[in-house]
């Protein structure tokens, strides 16, 4: 059994630049029309940490459309989670341009009072982003999708009730940020987990939902279209060593490709999807939550998620959130089960 969760990362570009109306809001509007054509949702990954500052320092006008835009989808069903770039929370914008502090560039790796603060700041803009003060986000997504170490930040993020991360994309590597998700790939599509996000726990209190991923020769990821983006990370500029160790991330037989509807064709999209319909076809008692990814800045071939939308409604399978997702294996108790 098949259901397909669609997330997408509601932000700017990695180093504070771009607007966002041209990044966040404009792309966001177009993408709900998409989605509501095939009466569907998406998952809208609010990254709080930025739209915080940009608000504070009063740099772009466009956040009051930002922050409306999230309650109005909020109203109209669609699930806002949560999603955190704590390096945004020190920075500083001078002579026209964001100064970030890198050094909190991984929330895991912070003292546990940072965290608790960082965490508690994170969900109170959110709820005032929802305009309910008593809002408790669900579902949690790590900047950089580095959620390792994980024990400290599950913690403290549990404490406000956040229960299902989809920060694994397995297979993933960053020799920069120690991120290791190799050992992820013997787990099943979904599992619980308590202090370590690779491995299953069925009494952990977390579910993970990772972004569906599979692994092919690196230079199968050199498509057009993705030439074409270029790094949807901004300019953010780095020294040789960590250049050396991005190129040794993708030195390897097999690299993990996510399913991005916003960076990949209709044809990898489809063909991809039919190789889980093929295995599918094999276990069709095993519940397959399927979660694809895509980034706000990346917005720009609506076509293409058009068709991969009308693509999934003639194979009858059905768009959903993380909630409807967490609700169906979100009890540690039926979660064993899911482990392959």
């Amino acid at each position: 059994m098949i259901e397909c969760i669609f997330t997408l990362d509601y932000e700017i570009y990695g180093d504070g630049s771009g607007s966002l109306n041209d990044l966040v809001y404009e792309p966001t509007e177009r993408l709900r029309q998409v989605f509501e054509k095939w009466d569907a949702r998406f998952v809208n990954f609010v990254e709080v940490a930025e739209f915080e500052q940009i608000e504070s320092a009063g740099t772009d006008a466009a956040i009051g459309l930002v922050k409306q835009q999230v309650r109005d989808m909020h109203r109209s069903g669609y699930e806002i989670a949560l999603h955190l770039h704590p390096q945004w929370y020190n920075g500083r914008f001078e002579a026209g341009r964001w100064q970030l502090d890198y050094a909190e560039y991984n929330l895991c790796t912070l003292p546990q009072p940072r965290i608790a603060k960082i965490v508690g700041r994170a969900v109170d803009y959110l709820r005032e982003m929802v305009g309910n003060s008593q809002y408790c986000p669900l579902s949690f997504r790590a900047g950089n999708w580095l959620f390792q170490p994980t024990s400290v930040a599950a913690n403290e993020l549990s404490r406000k009730g956040i229960r299902v991360d989809s920060s694994v994309f397995k297979g993933g590597l960053q020799h920069n940020h120690r991120l290791d998700y190799r050992p992820a790939l013997k787990n099943g599509y979904y599992w619980s987990f308590s202090s370590d996000v690779n491995v299953p726990d069925p009494a952990g209190r977390w579910l993970e939902l990772p972004i569906h991923t599979e692994l092919v020769a690196p230079w199968k990821l050199a498509t057009s279209k993705r030439m074409e983006m270029g790094n949807s990370f901004g300019s953010a500029r780095r020294d040789f060593r960590k250049k050396l160790n991005r190129v040794a991330d993708f030195l390897r037989p097999r690299y993990p490709v996510k399913l991005d509807f916003c960076r990949m064709t209709l044809d990898e999209l489809t063909s991809m999807m039919d190789r889980i319909i093929l295995q599918d076809r094999k276990e069709p008692d095993t519940f397959k939550p399927i979660v694809a990814i895509g980034h706000s800045k990346d917005l720009s071939d609506l076509e293409t998620i058009d068709s991969f939308l009308s693509f999934l409604s003639e194979k009858k399978i059905p768009v959903v959130s993380l909630q409807m997702a967490f609700d169906k294996a979100g009890k540690p108790a039926e979660l064993s089960h899911a482990i392959q």
